[in-house]
């Protein structure tokens, strides 16, 4: 009863944000079965997320549009079955999204993006831009979430597609 939550309700300029540091999960198992010849410390983000949405629901309300849990395919798939179902376009800052250096790095040496390895304990949130700051402080708050960032927006152009813009300051399609 405190928020209608659907792809359908996505609207240009909602904010993106993620509940924390991406791809953990996935690389951590990835390491855990040993065959990859690499020795990191990396553990799986694996949590429970009713406190985030909780969170999340209390400080937007009607403002929270839509959440997904990253896990299969990870934060690039949610974001790309999202486009397509609301028919938006949606913009991801690469800089912005939260990879650890050490989940970076393993992701490198794989040749994988870490938007597409599975998560665990994290979610994405679609919010109205009036609420995206209280909406990202609550998500800070809960526990686990004191890596939770906005990553993007949502836009007009052009519809189904998510777009991401890089590091250097050129765009690709994701």
């Amino acid at each position: 009863p405190r928020a209608r939550l659907s792809p359908a309700a996505l609207r240009p300029g909602d904010r993106i944000l993620v509940s924390g540091p991406i791809g953990e999960h996935g690389t951590a198992i990835m390491l855990a079965r040993g065959e990859l010849g690499l020795d990191a410390e990396i553990e799986s983000d694996t949590q429970p997320l009713w406190p985030a949405v909780d969170a999340l629901l209390d400080a937007a309300g009607e403002d929270l549009r839509c959440l997904r849990d990253a896990t299969r395919g990870g934060v690039a798939s949610v974001l790309n079955e999202l486009a397509r179902a609301s028919g938006v376009a949606i913009l991801v800052r690469e800089g912005d999204v939260p990879v650890r250096p050490d989940v970076a790095g393993a992701a490198e040496i794989l040749g994988i993006d870490p938007m597409y390895v599975a998560n665990e304990g994290r979610l994405v949130a679609f919010v109205a831009p009036g609420s995206a700051e209280a909406a990202l402080a609550a998500l800070r708050a809960a526990p686990g979430g004191e890596g939770a960032a906005e990553i993007g927006e949502v836009r007009t152009e052009p519809p189904g597609m998510v777009l991401v813009r890089t590091a250097f300051g050129g765009t690709r399609v994701m």
